[in-house]
């Protein structure tokens, strides 16, 4: 199997070049992606790093770590690598746990694997309260929308895929700033690739981040809504109708009808001062009922409905 790792390089200066230097010999190439950084990485790399393995790309403009990625991707598709490992540039991800990245995916029992910083209670000793608690949040999200109820720790960057799968996914798509772990994780849930937790501790430099809490939140928001709607109409409307698209159909007609005719029921109640019998309660109240169990129901469903069977063992056995 030839690996390759791909660093996105943007004011990296102080830790790049020591993240280079610890990886290890498993690694055919390093791709050091720059991208339009101001420090100058792509520069400092090619003039101070004496490793034969490295490989520096420019981009022409800041395309955010899912242009840089797909930049990689690209590249390493087009030298014949059959894994891309992502490891950032800040010395937060330590190069010597990537044979654990890699492992799955050379057995057959994964497509994509990704690091999760909460499957130990000692990995989150160094990990500040917000993050502890974002992260929670957004891991919740990201299975809603994503599809991947096993996986824990989306914005999680370290990350090892097979270069067979990358070439079902429309890399032009995904998105290219923040939400790139988010999103590359719903489109390979559309094409069924499994996804694999590698345990990891969290480690923090001196680098600071450039994500802005407070500015991204409600466009996380959105794209989570937007990818979850898209992943149901795909999943269970178009590409299939399955029991689970039956669950979800009648627990939401059942619902609206509860809702809709109790709420009538209800103003008619204030605006004549009668109260309403017991049977229009009943009426009201059993379609919420029955509906909110057919949505669990579903929900169980899509649980259960995660994707097991790795692409790229077929991919694997022929090589």
């Amino acid at each position: 199997m030839r690996i390759a790792v791909a660093i996105p390089c943007f004011k990296v200066t102080q830790h790049v070049l020591k993240v280079i230097a610890a990886i290890g010999p498993e690694v055919e190439t390093i791709y050091a992606v720059d991208d339009a950084c101001p420090d100058g990485s792509g520069r400092l790399i090619q003039e101070q790093c004496l490793d034969p393995r490295v490989r520096v790309l420019f981009n022409p403009e800041n395309r955010g770590v899912g242009g840089t990625m797909v930049a990689a991707y690209v590249a390493a598709i087009a030298d014949g690598m059959d894994i891309v490992v992502k490891i950032d540039g800040d010395g937060q991800m330590p190069p010597a746990i990537l044979p654990l990245f890699i492992r799955p995916i050379v057995r057959g029992k994964a497509d994509y694997t990704k690091g999760n910083r909460f499957y130990r209670p000692e990995s989150l000793r160094g990990m500040p309260t917000v993050r502890l608690f974002g992260n929670a949040a957004l891991s919740f999200l990201t299975k809603l929308s994503c599809g991947y109820w096993n996986v824990m720790d989306p914005t999680n960057g370290y990350t090892a895929i097979h270069t067979g799968v990358l070439r079902k996914l429309p890399l032009s798509k995904i998105e290219k700033r923040y939400f790139f772990e988010t999103d590359i994780l719903y489109h390979l849930n559309t094409i069924r690739a499994v996804v694999h937790d590698v345990p990891m501790d969290s480690v923090y430099a001196d680098e600071s981040s450039n994500l802005e809490v407070t500015k991204v939140l409600p466009e996380f928001l959105c794209k989570h809504f937007l990818r979850l709607a898209k992943r149901y109409a795909y999943l269970y409307l178009l590409r299939d109708f399955n029991i689970g698209s039956l669950y979800s159909i009648l627990g939401a007609v059942l619902c609206m009808t509860g809702l809709v005719f109790g709420g009538i029921h209800w103003l008619h109640s204030i605006s004549t001062g009668q109260p309403a019998s017991s049977g229009t309660v009943m009426f009201a109240a059993l379609p919420l009922i029955i509906g909110v169990q057919f949505l669990i129901a579903f929900l169980h469903y899509d649980v259960s409905n995660v994707p097991r069977d790795p692409l790229s063992a077929d991919l694997i056995e022929e090589h």
